[in-house]
């Protein structure tokens, strides 16, 4: 049967994973802008690789189930590359839930019921998680194991207490990497492995929307701040999805691997730190 690599986001850090782990399989790369998923897709062919391209909104059930059965149709899901988000510059913190919280809950739920044995996944977080402050254990739990369709009802995330994009955001990412750690348990009933990346400043299109929004005098200090004093490129993104999605990374599961070139050192520890 043939091996299907799903990539949710066509964006080109979901790309530089895909072109690493997808020689010899074959690429359903979904986008809820279909002319960006079929650019994506004409890059991808055209060095090489075999693609379907579909469109699904992560924030609908129903888009996301119809993308499995897309998929299963297509031959054994193997991995999982979920890259799809909205950014604080480019959404209110209900949307941004809804898709990046929401949403990612929703795409780890309906793969990990057709992941195939052996297969592994990697969602793209945030460093912003990492500089959210310390939740309380029941705060955690929930993120991590509320149901789907009660996690967006949690009082936690209601209007009165997220107040603005940025912490949207930050609450996301962190949901993101505590529900990768408990869909881990269950992923590993399949014989699955799914962890989470949360990179730093990466330059791609959304980042400099951020670059050029509100927040980019904040987002120029990062890098200029930071231990590595630049940005990263989405290739060093995709060497670590790739490592997590192979055989050398077979057994980390349930992990979070936070590159962002020392941003949060420096934000916990260093000049960034909030005076």
């Amino acid at each position: 049967m043939t091996n299907i690599i799903v990539v949710i986001g066509a964006g080109s850090i979901g790309q530089a994973i895909a072109r690493r782990i997808s020689a010899g399989k074959h690429v359903l790369l979904a986008d809820l802008n279909k002319e960006n998923a079929d650019a994506a897709a004409k890059t991808l062919a055209d060095a090489g690789f075999e693609v379907t391209t579909a469109v699904v909104d992560v924030s609908s059930r129903a888009s996301v189930h119809a993308l499995v059965q897309i998929a299963t149709a297509l031959g054994s899901v193997t991995g999982l590359i979920h890259a799809a988000g909205v950014s604080p510059s480019q959404a209110s913190p209900a949307t941004i839930l809804k898709v990046d919280l929401y949403g990612t809950a929703l795409v780890l739920e309906e793969f990990g019921n057709v992941i195939a044995s052996g297969g592994a996944g990697v969602v793209i977080a945030s460093q912003s998680g990492h500089r959210l402050p310390g939740l309380s254990i029941e705060e955690n739990a929930a993120l991590a194991t509320s149901p789907v369709e009660d996690l967006l009802n949690l009082p936690m995330l209601q209007p009165d207490q997220v107040k603005d994009s940025l912490h949207a955001y930050q609450l996301s990412k962190r949901g993101n990497s505590l529900r990768v750690m408990a869909e881990a348990v269950r992923w590993g009933k399949r014989g699955a492995r799914i962890n989470t990346i949360s990179p730093g400043i990466i330059f791609t299109p959304l980042a400099r929307d951020e670059l050029n929004g509100p927040h980019g005098e904040s987002y120029r200090r990062m890098i200029d701040l930071s231990p590595a004093k630049r940005g990263g490129t989405p290739d060093e993104v995709g060497v670590v999805g790739a490592l997590l999605m192979g055989a050398d990374g077979g057994f980390i599961t349930g992990s979070d691997f936070l590159m962002d070139g020392g941003v949060t050192a420096s934000y916990w520890y260093g000049e960034l730190a909030p005076k």
